[in-house]
């Protein structure tokens, strides 16, 4: 049997290579050494829980004889860690867009979004009506339709979410231009999401209510006619890494995913961040266990609580609700050879490197400063990913090790845990992170992946990108009437 001890303090490894007699599979955990019933699991030098039962050295460990060490909403105290310097190279250059106000875009796309759910199948046809129409325009990247199933019948908070998410997307440097489409008769009309979406642009951004015209979708075509006209205007230049903002996610983890893809994205973050760009952490039921370590590194106090917030808030949530706070991980997590949170959340939470996190940011909030930004967000794959979009971010770096086809409005890259993966599923993956268990270091494989993203983010689609995907999904929590 071959097998990996990631770190000194671990009493865990991780197999690389099963025994047939062995009924620990590849990426499961073996004890190496005997451990007692109580006594802590140790794995990347934090306990991942405890034992539930005497475990032989060479035992296979996994939810038959491991318990969560986590209990309910915690206190917590700032101990600040001092950050190492992280040194960097030259830093590089992207072929962006350049927009007004300051940000940047790694796509020049005519987006069509919906002000509620009735017009979906309407802008659907206006999108294909127009990219017929008007696909000669060589520097539009595209035209699309981006649906959800919301802004009518909806009350409070989730109202409010819904006309936020759909003005972050409207303000997004991705889109060269918009069109909104609203019926007419819903609760989330144009003229209550205007007073949302703040000031714009009126070449930039137009609307059309669809009672309010014979044909919308002749009406649409044309307007989008409109703004094709002006997104023609942007052409690539010359842009620097530090006007990128990348989000950070994962989806379908395995026992390789704190191993592999996480650590290079979080090695790759510490490199954006050392250059002067942004990285956004999300998915807060997946900090819980791990949560102390982002605590830890908080730029302030002042975010150190915010951060205390972000955690006990969530766990709130869960329990007014009435469900378990560490109901996790997922079936397909444990089958990869994930145990228990803690450990799930000790590799999800290496996607944030080492960095200092600078702000904490609540749902449908927007990145305003530099550095590593925590947003407010489930772990749900669509729901996050959509409020990483919303946030500012023009690409999103999903690892996963089960795999998954997953995009949303921008650039997805799907990163592999391991070969097996990225070789079966060629049509999903971009990048294989796998070729850290064969022996490639971090620091070359490190520089090869940020020229990936370099490559995305100057022009090169994704994998999802060429399947298709422009998916959104929007929190909701409360009532529908």
């Amino acid at each position: 049997m071959s097998q990996l001890k990631i770190h000194d303090k671990d009493n865990v490894a991780v197999v690389l290579a099963p025994a047939e007699s062995s009924k620990a599979g590849r990426g499961h955990k073996i004890a190496l050494v005997d451990i007692r019933a109580g006594e802590h699991i140790i794995k990347y030098g934090f306990p991942i829980g405890h034992a539930t039962a005497d475990i032989k050295a060479g035992e296979w460990i996994h939810t038959h004889n491991i318990k969560t060490n986590l209990g309910d909403i915690l206190e917590y105290e700032y101990r600040p860690e001092t950050q190492a310097a992280v040194h960097t190279g030259d830093c590089p250059v992207f072929q962006g867009y350049r927009r007004a106000g300051g940000r940047f875009g790694v796509r020049n796309e005519v987006w069509i979004i919906p002000t509620v759910s009735c017009v979906n199948q309407n802008i659907r046809l206006i999108a294909e009506q127009a990219a017929a129409q008007f696909a000669d325009r060589s520097n539009i990247d595209g035209i699309f339709a981006i649906t959800h199933p919301y802004g009518c019948s909806q009350l409070g908070d989730d109202h409010k979410n819904t006309q936020r998410i759909l003005a972050d997307l409207v303000q997004h440097p991705n889109a060269g231009a918009v069109l909104v489409v609203g019926l007419g008769c819903e609760n989330n009309y144009i003229a209550e999401f205007q007073k949302v979406l703040g000031d714009y642009d009126p070449g930039r951004v137009k609307f059309l209510v669809a009672q309010e015209v014979t044909d919308e979708i002749a009406a649409g075509v044309e307007l989008v006619g409109e703004l094709v006209q002006y997104a023609s205007g942007f052409v690539r230049e010359t842009c620097p890494v530090s006007e990128l903002v990348i989000g950070l996610k994962c989806g379908g983890s395995d026992g390789f995913s704190g191993i592999t893809a996480n650590p290079l994205v979080g090695s790759f973050s510490d490199r954006l961040l050392a250059c002067g760009g942004s990285t956004v952490l999300t998915e807060v039921p997946e900090m819980f266990g791990a949560e102390t370590i982002l605590m830890n590194r908080a730029v302030d106090e002042t975010v150190f609580n915010k951060t205390v917030n972000l955690i006990n808030d969530f766990k709130d949530y869960f329990v007014s609700h009435n469900q378990p706070i560490y109901e996790n991980p997922s079936p397909g997590n444990k089958e990869g050879g994930i145990s228990t949170l803690e450990e799930k959340s000790l590799g999800c939470t290496q996607k944030g490197g080492t960095g200092q996190v600078t702000d904490v940011i609540g749902y449908a909030g927007r990145v305003t400063k530099k550095g590593l930004t925590l947003l407010s967000s489930p772990g749900n794959d669509m729901v996050a990913a959509t409020a990483l979009a919303a946030a500012g971010c023009q690409i999103i770096l999903f690892t996963t090790g089960r795999g998954t086809p997953l995009g949303t409005v921008v650039p997805t890259v799907k990163i592999a845990t391991n070969s097996e993966l990225f070789a079966r599923k060629a049509n999903w993956m971009d990048f294989d992170a796998g070729r850290l268990l064969d022996g490639l270091s971090m620091a070359k494989m490190t520089t090869e992946f940020l020229n990936h993203i370099i490559g995305v983010a100057s022009g090169r689609p994704t994998k999802a990108e060429h399947m298709g995907f422009r998916e959104i999904a929007i929190f909701k929590n409360g009532v529908t009437l």
